[in-house]
């Protein structure tokens, strides 16, 4: 089993003609992943690597079934892009676009929760469920195993790219992964870690999770609260990113668009440190992943 993406997804493609978007079908396809449409306007009755393309959403949910939906789209276009996957009743949407405005981000977000969809992103790399043979995004590439293999542990990710060396971290352990989620580095994004603990948990396929945290935002102090609740209960290994920050001035942006510390909100040694309070493992050095994973799992 897996979590978001498994072998009964049908995955619409949002912007499908586009370079990079071309690039990541074949890759989706090659992997076994279920392509069944994409979607770009004025290019209808056209097809990438074997995939028909539609002007419109409703048009190619009209010859095919769906139930997820990529979007490569630029920033500017996001928002409907969005919309109308979630106005023809798709119920995943996966955004991999960076720099989408805000304000059109809470705008979908809201809409979203009330047709009772979910969406991962804006600014995500990707999804993976090895076990499953499907992933969505530029996630893998086109050299999945090298990170990507299947078991049973989950991994959330605010970095792109840490998606896949925390799960290389995993592999290096002994295990594989359930599935890999890059949750996006926005401030502003459609499912935070706490939201993906709770499908973890659920999973009986998933026996422990590992995290990626950067600084900013209030994600850890979350995941703190909802362990402490109870809400998680299965061995959790965090990495908590970017401790040097703390010594720069107040304000500063950098890396990702989330990565921001103001007053004492959103520093790295106040997440680990709320992280230890609630009993989760907490590795010093990114690679002490491997061995907090083996102690769990052990």
């Amino acid at each position: 089993m897996a979590i978001l993406i498994d072998r009964n997804s049908k995955i619409l493609i949002q912007g499908i003609t586009g370079r990079e978007a071309s690039m990541v079908t074949k890759h989706t396809l090659d992997y076994g992943s279920p392509v069944i449409a994409g979607v770009t306007p004025g290019k209808g009755g056209t097809d990438v690597h074997g995939v028909p393309v539609y002007d419109t959403v409703k048009e190619a949910m009209n010859n095919h079934e769906i139930n997820t939906a990529v979007v490569y789209v630029p920033p500017a276009f996001v928002y409907d892009a969005v919309v109308e996957a979630l106005d023809n009743n798709i119920k995943f949407v996966f955004i991999a676009t960076e720099n989408v405005p805000q304000k059109d981000v809470i705008k979908f977000l809201y809409l979203a929760k009330q047709k009772g969809a979910r969406v991962v992103g804006p600014n995500s790399v990707g999804i993976i469920s090895p076990g499953e043979r499907v992933k969505v995004g530029a996630i893998g590439g086109d050299n999945v195993e090298r990170c990507f293999i299947s078991g049973h542990v989950g991994v959330i990710s605010r970095s792109g790219g840490m998606t896949a060396e925390t799960s290389w971290m995993v592999k290096r352990a002994g295990y594989g992964i359930s599935t890999s989620v890059s949750i996006g580095g926005d401030p502003l994004i459609g499912s935070p870690p706490v939201d993906l603990l709770k499908l973890f948990e659920a999973d009986p396929d998933t026996h422990a999770v590992v995290t990626f945290s950067e600084p900013g935002t209030t994600f850890e102090e979350d995941m703190a609260d909802f362990v402490k609740a109870g809400g998680f209960t299965k061995p959790l290994i965090s990495f908590v990113a970017g401790q040097f920050t703390e010594n720069l001035p107040e304000g500063t942006v950098f890396g990702h668009a989330g990565a921001i510390i103001s007053g004492g909100a959103g520093k790295p040694s106040q997440k680990v440190k709320r992280l230890k309070e609630a009993g989760m493992l907490v590795a010093d050095e990114f690679d002490d992943i491997i061995t907090l994973l083996q102690k769990a799992l052990s």
